[in-house]
């Protein structure tokens, strides 16, 4: 039986830095290498394509820097919060990046 392929789905995928990297936040994997047990994705920036690098794959899973698909800021943020857990009496939760708290109330 053949051996399972780590990342089948890397190519083509979107990504969102949670930092600027290069500029940019926004990438796309356009190439993916085998290199023994290692797997590695050549990142693209979307709005300059000679902004090019290769990040080892696993490193998009570490939500603390990555997240999957093209977030804006807002839901970067958004994210951040979520993240943090509930940590307060009344389910509000302090967002540092813009000094309000937000609701953690659920709605149907």
């Amino acid at each position: 039986m053949p051996k399972k392929q780590k990342f089948p789905h890397l190519v083509g995928s979107k990504w969102t830095s949670l930092q600027t990297t290069w500029g940019w936040r926004h990438f796309q994997v356009v190439n993916r290498k085998n290199e023994g047990e290692w797997v590695f994705a050549e990142m693209v920036a979307s709005c300059d394509p000679s902004v090019r690098f290769w990040i080892n794959a696993k490193q998009l899973k570490k939500r603390s820097l990555w997240q999957a698909g093209w977030r804006s800021l807002q839901e970067q943020s958004m994210n951040r919060v979520d993240d943090l857990g509930d940590n307060s009496v009344d389910g509000s939760v302090h967002d540092s990046a813009d000094g309000e708290f937000a609701d953690r109330t659920a709605y149907p």
